[in-house]
């Protein structure tokens, strides 16, 4: 059962030595929330207020409903802030997010998904980030399933010399900076400023980045091995409500596959969707628009898939077409889906 759990896709190349050494480092430094030293309650309100603006609008909303799936329009100023925010988390470009996910939507839990749990659990969560696969060759990978991300010059730069990851790095060092110097200012010796610059850089910064990478990766994970199904999908997502509440809905997963492009997730009234919440906030600022709804005869219209075998359409289909005409939603989806008649 443990090795079952444990194991690793046995076609990858090589391992990727940064990704590994990477992960340690950022795990050990997170575990520096356990000693005394390095707390204090504004690190703790810092690291709240981190899961929401980094987690929630960055990766829930803009990397995954908006950027991935077009599940909604905004002003660019506001589409390039939340995906800022986004990288902030760490979890690559935007570019390679959203390749990476349109992916695994285009072979969901077959032997080309990136992290299939049929694998392993382990592979799902955090195995595949961790080795080489041709299959995942980045520029190719890119180029096929995020072509219009690319086309916009803001994530262009984002994915070039690891840009990405220097705007990451240089946020956590700025809860540092910040910190140390609110310390100095305000008399505090350099001991205490020290103290103080680094609670909020654990708390505020590593801490959060930790929690949110294990919420994201939960997705992957636990979502398709736990969990129930309002849909007969192709695959084997599940819903499930503990990672919902964890993830402010994105744990609705099997809802999800069955309908990709909605901004909704949870369908059914009390599949509490908090990224949808804050999404019909924004609608009613009228910063939000063109949002993507479940469609009212979505379970009619999968009724006969197969759990796992994904039918042969599928297959053929040309993702890369698709994807690219995504950010060019009103001639290809003039007009959102028609709310469901059950929510």
């Amino acid at each position: 059962m443990l090795s079952r759990l444990l194991v690793v896709n046995h076609n990858f190349t090589r391992w990727k030595k940064d990704n590994v050494y990477g992960f340690i480092a950022v795990h050990l430094s997170a575990a520096l929330a356990v000693f005394p030293w390095f707390f204090s309650w504004t690190g703790v309100v810092l690291f709240a207020v981190g899961l929401v603006v980094f987690g929630i609008l960055g990766i829930n909303l803009c990397f995954h409903r908006l950027l991935t799936h077009r599940g909604l329009a905004c002003p660019r100023w506001l589409e390039h802030s939340l995906a800022f925010l986004a990288t902030c988390s760490l979890q690559d470009s935007p570019p390679h997010w959203v390749a990476v996910h349109r992916k695994h939507h285009h072979h969901t839990d077959d032997d080309r998904d990136p992290h299939s749990p049929l694998v392993s659990f382990f592979w799902a969560h955090m195995g595949w980030l961790l080795v080489r696969m041709e299959n995942m060759d980045r520029r190719t990978l890119i180029a096929r399933y995020a072509k219009d991300i690319m086309r916009d010059p803001f994530y262009a730069w984002l994915e070039r010399r690891h840009t990405w990851l220097k705007i990451a790095v240089a946020s956590w060092i700025a809860y540092f900076i910040a910190g140390f110097a609110y310390a100095v200012c305000s008399g505090g010796t350099l001991t205490a400023a020290t103290q103080f610059g680094l609670s909020l850089f654990v708390w505020g910064a590593v801490l959060r980045t930790v929690v949110v990478w294990h919420f994201t990766w939960s997705i992957n994970s636990v979502t398709h091995v736990w969990g129930y199904r309002n849909y007969e999908t192709h695959d084997v997502s599940r819903n499930n409500a503990l990672i919902a509440l964890l993830t402010s809905g994105e744990g609705w997963h099997n809802n999800h596959h069955a309908e990709p492009r909605s901004a909704r997730h949870g369908h059914m009234w009390w599949e509490i969707d908090v990224t949808w919440m804050i999404i019909r906030l924004l609608m009613s600022l009228g910063l939000v628009t063109d949002v993507v709804h479940p469609s009212p005869v979505l379970a009619e219209n999968l009724k006969g898939f197969s759990r796992r075998a994904a039918p042969e359409e599928l297959d053929s289909f040309e993702l890369e077409e698709s994807a690219a005409a995504l950010s060019d939603s009103a001639a290809a989806d003039p007009k959102p889906l028609a709310p469901s008649a059950r929510i």
